[in-house]
């Protein structure tokens, strides 16, 4: 029989569920005033502030899609993810894989060498340096190499490699199974949590990309949807390179309508992910 609960217990759980719908609906609020404008007719912006439109319309939506301003930014940041995961993943996977083998000699001192990179940053400056110096200013490219791989992604995986049996690993090569069958075959299928999770890193952080396009990145044309959205949000009284006609006829509705489907395909992806997330960040944190 469950214990009654006293009248201080009751008023403290009354309480907590009361800061919880507060805190949420803070939380929701600013997604749900976004979602409203950017379905709401170009007349209600002149009545002042409002939750609910006047009436439900998707001319925003289609004027962005019609938009080829937008739809090239789109793309853009399509390909800068699909890619940028692509290469970040495939390098750190087989950087983290190589570091976790008994056999590699002199792991301790590359182990170290990553370690060191987490305490002190190249510079902006030498970066950029680098990058111009190999011609790859206003290419993908130069948002995709720089950070290719992270330290803390390549400890944490190679964490997961090593918690991985080793005598399974060694049953597979007295079978025949050579190096890179044995990791495409037998460690990624086995290393789904934290691949999964630092693919869902990735996929954020290349979606999100701005700093480094708007510093390496000069043709408008290839801008991501971020640096897209700071023109149309922030800086639409300027004209800037091939977006100054788009900007000026961007209504309230249109900039709300980016907005959400700016966040949309993270919020598709994310739940696909998400079930792997604090397995893949546990066992390889405990582990390295």
């Amino acid at each position: 029989m469950e214990k009654l609960m006293s009248k201080g217990d009751r008023v403290f759980t009354v309480l907590v569920y009361a800061f919880l719908i507060v805190f949420t609906l803070l939380i929701l609020f600013p997604l749900f005033y976004v979602v409203s404008t950017s379905f709401a007719p170009e007349g209600d912006y002149y009545r002042g502030f409002f939750l609910i439109p006047s009436s439900w319309t998707l001319e925003a939506y289609q004027y962005l899609l019609y938009n080829p301003s937008f739809v090239s930014a789109f793309k853009s940041s399509v390909v800068i993810t699909i890619f940028g995961t692509i290469i970040s993943m495939t390098l750190t996977s087989l950087m983290a894989y190589g570091l976790s083998e008994r056999w590699l000699k002199g792991r301790s001192v590359i182990n170290f060498l990553i370690l060191f990179t987490m305490l002190f940053s190249g510079g902006l400056i030498p970066t950029y340096l680098v990058v111009s110096g190999l011609h790859l200013v206003d290419t993908y490219w130069a948002l995709w190499l720089p950070g290719a791989v992270s330290a803390f992604s390549v400890i944490v995986i190679r964490g997961f490699f090593t918690s991985l049996p080793y005598e399974l690993k060694e049953s597979a090569r007295i079978d025949g199974c050579g190096e890179w069958r044995l990791f495409a075959a037998l460690i990624l299928p086995l290393s789904k949590p934290v691949i999964a999770t630092f693919t869902l890193f990735g996929i954020v952080g290349n979606w999100n990309t701005y700093f480094s396009a708007v510093i390496y990145l000069n043709d408008g044309s290839k801008w991501p949807l971020q640096v897209f959205l700071r023109q149309m949000l922030i800086l639409e009284d300027e004209k800037i390179g091939e977006l100054a006609e788009a900007l000026f006829t961007y209504t309230p509705a249109a900039r709300m309508a980016a907005i959400l489907i700016t966040a949309l395909p993270l919020l598709v992806i994310y739940p696909f992910l998400q079930k792997y997330f604090n397995k893949g960040m546990f066992i390889g944190s405990l582990k390295g």
